[in-house]
């Protein structure tokens, strides 16, 4: 039972997903710490109030934190867009440059010259017309 576990564990999928996760939280933590600390103060000095994080409003004793809640989406918008940009965008484009076309096949049939029916490739007379190839014709 163990040895299932330590082998699962020891999976490259899920160690670069524990690796992932870990440094997803860490850079959350630093894009809410900009958008706190330095985007919310800079959009409360444009606007002219003294902490844009503060905006609330009370009804029937609940206080609804505007401001944190707008806090919190602005940082999700950012986490959402360097992810989108610099995670999906650029393994989207290696992804695309990977594939690669598969190679046109060897074309098994020509035209006959004559009547421009379909015949195989290696026909030296065509089998609508009955007109012989010539080289040149059998060539292309």
């Amino acid at each position: 039972m163990l040895k299932g576990f330590r082998q699962f564990i020891l999976r490259g999928n899920v160690v670069d997903m524990a690796v992932g996760v870990v440094i997803g939280a860490a850079f959350a933590g630093v894009v809410t710490a900009f958008t706190k600390d330095l985007l919310t103060p800079f959009i409360a000095a444009v606007v002219g109030k003294s902490d844009f994080s503060a905006i609330q409003f009370t009804i029937h004793g609940s206080k609804f934190a505007v401001g944190d809640f707008i806090n919190a989406a602005v940082s999700f918008l950012l986490v959402a867009a360097a992810v989108y940009f610099f995670v999906v965008t650029p393994v989207n484009a290696l992804v695309s440059r990977m594939r690669k076309a598969p190679a046109p096949a060897d074309p098994t049939t020509k035209k006959c010259p004559e009547c421009l029916s379909e015949i195989p490739i290696d026909a030296r007379r065509c089998s609508q017309c009955a007109q012989p190839l010539s080289l040149q014709a059998a060539a292309d």
